[in-house]
């Protein structure tokens, strides 16, 4: 009853720790990723109205021209006599001149009935001369006596553009001169990093946008009412059937941003994901019925606020751990006090006793004085005997809970005294590049030095690997630089080959260094007391497979050893120097990549050989 009860107790502790570090972390991410938001949405407000502002002057660089060409002689003169060829051909190089020099799309004049008289493309193979416009409601606003306002896709020459429009009067309307604008240059300026920018028009259609695959879809679906009044118009004749671009509202923020979800085109499915998560932000374009959409990619928010989770998931944990060696350490001062005060009651007890039995024994004196110095020399023994015990379980518990850590950190930490070193030399005698490489060596090993406190729970339990093609030779070059930094043998010499330079595995680079780190400082220590010492670095590949062999002439590892070899907390080291984690955490690190981690002895220099066998990043790929 005891024991199940202290169970349930335990089991009650860890269910809170993990619902309380859950809850830390879900907190963390919460509001790492209302910051990200915040700091993302105040720099796409500024570059929205910078969108904005640049489509409307966009827009009124055209405007004048309509109004002026209504007040041209010539334009009038071609109106009053449509069947004069010298009138014609007047206007035509009118508007041929006056829309080369304003850059506009198209300029053209039609009657009253949407005839097309003349045009400044009239000498082209698309030309609009002779092109009835009638159904465009730009060409219907002008006649009504309103200035045209219309964008759509021209009927003639196939392009999308924006059209001005005006009435030409005199006493009455004679026709309508229309000006067509090319509003696409836009999307190649616009667009930022991770964001999109669209434009949609009354009716949710998509007509301007950075990613071109938007181009001409809508934010939802068109009722039959409108799809007839864009056929009417012909308004996306060749935009194909406004297919909805698959939008979904996902959340309303407190400013009137929503976060929006975009699913992905089938083609794009395959892939790992499925849809993208934007931040949009919408405003209304002055004097038309459209709106600006600013959508910001919410992946790097959300990559930045799981990496702050994880940051203080590992605080929560190491937290735990320095509670546990506490607890533990506590534990065992309490029993080495339990068990003192035990001795001091057995002496007292022992002492009453045989001061009762002295009267009793006094005739046996003699023989009773030699059995009490037996038993105090036997009592004196046990003390000392019991205060070693407790001293080696303490050492014990220490080490356990002190080497694990130090094991692993102790070739960064002196790496990184060495660049600092170097650091402050190459800053007195001015050498920036070689400061400039040394800081990013340091950065990079700090950052190193934070996924090293998970290596002793990852025998345990299996964390997510991002398997990709690895260079393996620059990972060598890295763990080969970092060992150098930490080992200090005397004419040690390590050989290195890589045969192809370029052969890559699937891996992950960073636990593929760790595992390299492990064999060649145990390769150090084996040859640490050679008097020629020397280690031999192999890299193979083929189609299949990506071989690392690491040789070295130490004394070598016994045939029975072997098999033990990647056992946990089992060491061929001295005691005390290791914990016999290092190899049964790297045989862990290389299945989780899929590979192999096997040792034998070394028939090119005598000592032990360790073997990496890897998946070649070709087989990967093919598999893909």
């Amino acid at each position: 009853m005891v024991v199940m009860s202290t169970v349930r107790h335990r089991v009650v502790i860890w269910a809170t720790y993990a619902v309380l570090l859950s809850a830390v972390v879900w907190a963390t991410y919460e509001v790492a990723e209302r910051i990200g938001i915040r700091s993302l949405r105040e720099a796409t407000m500024h570059r929205m109205d910078i969108y904005s502002a640049s489509l409307q002057a966009e827009m009124k660089r055209f405007e004048y021209l309509p109004p002026v060409l209504a007040l041209n002689e010539q334009i009038i003169a071609l109106l009053e006599r449509p069947d004069d060829r010298s009138a014609q051909a007047n206007a035509n190089a009118y508007l041929k001149t006056v829309g080369s020099r304003a850059g506009a799309a198209a300029i053209y004049l039609m009657d009253r009935n949407g005839m097309t008289l003349a045009a400044s493309n009239w000498d082209e193979p698309g030309s609009f001369v002779g092109m009835n416009f009638a159904y465009r409601p730009y060409f219907q606003d002008a006649v009504g006596g309103a200035p045209g306002r219309f964008y759509g896709i021209g009927t003639v020459s196939r392009e999308a553009g924006y059209y001005f429009s005006e009435a030409v009067n005199k006493r009455s309307v004679l026709g309508v001169a229309a000006v067509k604008v090319n509003l696409e240059k836009l999307d190649d300026v616009w667009g930022h990093d991770g964001e999109k920018i669209v434009v949609a028009d009354g009716n949710g259609v998509i007509f301007l946008s950075s990613e071109p695959n938007w181009k001409y879809r809508t934010l939802s679906a068109l009722s039959v009412e409108t799809k007839g009044r864009l056929a009417a118009t012909r308004q996306y004749t060749e935009a194909g059937l406004l297919s909805p671009l698959g939008v979904s509202e996902q959340r309303v923020l407190d400013d009137g941003s929503v976060i929006m979800r975009v699913q992905a085109e089938p083609i794009e499915r395959q892939k790992s994901n499925a849809s993208v998560d934007y931040l949009v932000h919408g405003k209304a374009v002055p004097g038309t019925h459209w709106r600006l959409l600013v959508m910001s990619d919410l992946s790097s928010v959300r990559a930045a606020a799981r990496d702050s989770a994880a940051s203080a998931a590992g605080a929560c944990v190491l937290l735990a751990m320095l509670f546990l060696y506490f607890r533990e350490r506590r534990r065992i001062v309490a029993e080495k006090l339990s068990a003192r005060a035990a001795l001091e009651r057995a002496n007292n007890e022992l002492e009453r006793t045989v001061e009762r039995r002295t009267l009793d024994l006094r005739n046996a004196n003699g023989q009773l004085q030699a059995e009490i110095a037996e038993r105090r020399r036997a009592e004196e023994a046990l003390r000392a005997t019991l205060g070693e015990l407790v001293h080696t379980a303490k050492m014990a518990v220490l080490g356990q809970m002190s080497a694990g850590i130090t094991h692993e950190l102790n070739q960064p930490l002196t790496a990184l005294r060495t660049l600092s070193s170097n650091t402050i030399f190459f800053l007195e005698h001015g050498e920036e590049q070689k400061v400039k490489a040394n800081l990013e060596m340091i950065a990079h090993l700090t950052d190193h030095m934070g996924k090293v406190t998970a290596q002793l729970k990852k025998f345990a339990r299996k964390s997510a690997v991002d398997l990709q093609p690895v260079l393996v030779a620059s990972v060598v070059s890295d763990a080969l630089f970092l060992i150098g930094q930490s080992v200090h043998i005397a004419n040690l010499q390590i050989d290195k080959r890589v045969e192809p330079p370029d052969v890559m595995a699937v891996c992950d680079a960073n636990r593929l260094e760790q595992v390299l780190l492990n064999l060649l400082s145990n390769a150090a220590d084996a040859v640490s007391d050679v008097d020629d010492p020397r280690i031999m670095l192999r890299v193979t590949g083929d189609d299949d497979w990506v071989c690392i062999e690491l040789h070295d002439n130490g004394p070598g590892v016994e045939e029975h050893v072997f098999p033990r070899l990647f056992e946990p907390f089992f060491s061929t080291k001295e005691q005390g120097a290791g914990l016999g984690l290092g190899l049964a955490i790297s045989a862990d690190i290389v299945r989780g990549l899929g590979g192999t981690l096997a040792a034998t002895s070394s028939e090119l220099l005598g000592g032990a050989l360790f073997t990496v066998r890897l998946r070649a990043a070709a087989v990967e790929l093919a598999h893909a």
